[in-house]
């Protein structure tokens, strides 16, 4: 079974053959929860090609609001009311249509001379999508409680790099290994980034050239791109010689997005990984994002 995990507030979300949190509360104690007894190990959609890539993205979503939002509990010690959860949450999914759609839309929209031209405008707003992104990972990477959730990220890689050698879950052994991981989701929004500019700008010429469609097509092709962008880093993520240069893009941001973890971060990571190790020695499932 390919693991997958996240990086939440103090601690580390882990996918497997069920879905289990770590987290390390204010007393300095490290808190196991469950979040779901049964992922979709079995599960049809994910032997679908394309759309398993977009079932999979739903689920590593789900399942990492529901960590982020109980791990800013544990953490702080302090219990948040459930209409003040689904506002922040609704706020940064607000914030990351604005400043990732609209904005790169309206920014491209003031050259004349992309208007009347669909294939370069798609190119020119995707350039601008990636160039905002990096920008925006790269200018809060600085600040103190992001820099902690990045060291998170780098020992659930580093365990899971761990796991995947056939290492005994140790710390010692867990701090052999390096926080890049191909098959992060990291490397994975990278790829659609990229990916995206390609598709858009085939479709964009088909329809007429408006605010609205524009905003219309990267809704509707969102699931499209998200299934293809998971089946390259699938491959990409099996050493595949002649695309792996495609993604080193996201190999390299993840210098960005990964810290080197202390020794009591690595332990939150094994905790939460040796959760969701499945029982039998053989079982297929899906291929959660590193």
């Amino acid at each position: 079974m390919r693991i997958g995990g996240q990086a939440i507030i103090e601690g580390v979300l882990m996918l497997g053959s069920k879905a289990s949190m770590a987290v390390r509360n204010k007393d300095g104690e490290i808190v196991l929860e469950d979040l779901s007894q049964d992922t979709p190990i079995k599960g049809k959609l994910f032997k679908i090609p394309i759309v398993r890539g977009f079932a999979s993205l739903y689920y590593s979503l789900y399942f990492g609001i529901k960590a982020l939002n109980r791990s800013a509990e544990l953490s702080s010690g302090e219990k948040f009311k459930k209409s003040e959860l689904f506002w922040s949450t609704l706020f940064a999914i607000g914030l990351a249509v604005g400043l990732f759609v609209l904005l790169p839309m309206f920014i491209t929209s003031l050259f004349q001379v992309l208007k009347h031209n669909e294939i370069l405008f798609a190119v020119v707003e995707g350039a601008f999508r990636l160039f905002l992104f990096v920008l925006y990972v790269w200018m809060i990477s600085f600040f103190p409680d992001v820099k902690r959730l990045f060291q998170y990220h780098g020992a659930e890689h580093m365990a899971i790099n761990a796991y995947e050698h056939g290492e005994e879950l140790s710390v010692e052994n867990v701090k052999k290994y390096g926080t890049i991981h191909p098959r992060c989701g990291t490397s994975f929004i990278m790829i659609f980034l990229i990916l995206s500019i390609v598709i858009l700008s085939l479709v964009n010429p088909l329809a007429s050239r408006n605010f609205a469609w524009r905003l219309l097509s990267r809704i509707l092709f969102l699931p499209v791109t998200a299934g293809f962008s998971y089946e390259l880093l699938r491959v990409s993520a099996k050493n595949a010689k002649l695309l792996k240069v495609l993604f080193y893009p996201g190999l390299f941001f993840q210098k960005i997005t990964t810290a080197k973890p202390d020794d009591s971060q690595i332990e939150v990571a094994i905790v939460a990984l040796k959760r969701v190790l499945p029982q039998a020695s053989k079982v297929e499932g899906p291929e959660y994002f590193g």
